[in-house]
């Protein structure tokens, strides 16, 4: 009896940790015309965004639409003024704690600053950084082939300390997978699968933890600004450094899955 009751408990206390992976909410961006608003809804405006951006985004098709199954976030250039697009879930979609993964290809030139990212969902009461910013995929066109991730809280923002890097040779030329593993106790970052970066303080605290409530999901190229611009290109001292040949930038996002256990 005490032999079957042990192989019991042996098969039950495997069952708990073989604790599948399931699909929580994803966009694979069938179709063709605007982004489903069901999903996503925009940020408009030129005011800077903080960062000293030149863009304005725009809801226009010329700067976000579905076209052959991906979805294109396109900054385009027209008579030395930039328009793009920032397409968030706001109210529409929201999480605490699972997989995310973007499959991507990103756009190439010196003044782009595309950026896959989560912010927290209590922005509006509380503000930045107090609601915490988790960057997934931000690529700066002045250092090619480099993808980074950060992590911002009150307790290191702007210029933030918690920062990773990887190579991506052919980021604008191939898709990638740039996925973030979000659990109570850490936050690991990787590209195709490989991690690159764990953030996980030993302490966690509202001040460097500010990651226990849910976040919605933010795709957009930014165009200069404090970390996009090119210093070689920049005039009347403004962070409007872009590279002037450059006439549009295109990012390509082939799906946005979210998975939980």
């Amino acid at each position: 009896m005490k032999i079957y009751l042990l192989a019991f408990l042996i098969i039950c206390s495997s069952l708990s940790f073989a604790q599948k992976e399931s699909l929580f909410w994803s966009d694979e961006f069938d179709g063709s015309g605007a982004p489903d608003s069901v999903k996503w809804s925009y940020n408009l405006g030129d005011d800077g965004w903080g960062n000293n951006e030149v863009q304005n985004y725009t809801n226009k098709l010329s700067n976000a639409r579905r076209e052959n199954g991906k979805l294109i976030i396109e900054a385009v250039k027209d008579n030395d003024n930039w328009t793009s697009a920032r397409l968030l879930s706001k109210g529409k979609f929201e999480f605490t704690y699972g997989r995310i993964i973007f499959r991507a290809k990103l756009p190439a030139g010196s003044g782009t600053w595309p950026a896959l990212w989560l912010l927290g969902a209590n922005d509006d009461k509380v503000g930045w950084p107090e609601c915490g910013e988790i960057d997934i995929m931000e690529y700066i066109g002045r250092r090619p082939a480099t993808v980074q991730c950060a992590l911002h809280t009150p307790a290191s923002h702007g210029n933030t300390q918690y920062v990773g890097y990887t190579s991506v040779p052919d980021f604008d030329s191939e898709f990638h997978l740039y996925e973030a593993n979000w659990s109570p106790d850490k936050i690991d970052f990787s590209v195709d699968g490989k991690i690159y970066y764990t953030y996980n303080p030993e302490l966690r605290d509202k001040n460097n933890w500010p990651y226990d409530h849910p976040f919605f999901i933010i795709m957009n190229i930014a165009m200069g600004g404090g970390l996009g611009s090119d210093e070689k290109f920049e005039t009347n001292g403004l962070k409007n450094g872009i590279d002037p040949k450059l006439v549009n930038a295109r990012m390509e996002v082939d799906y946005v899955r979210v998975y939980k256990n």
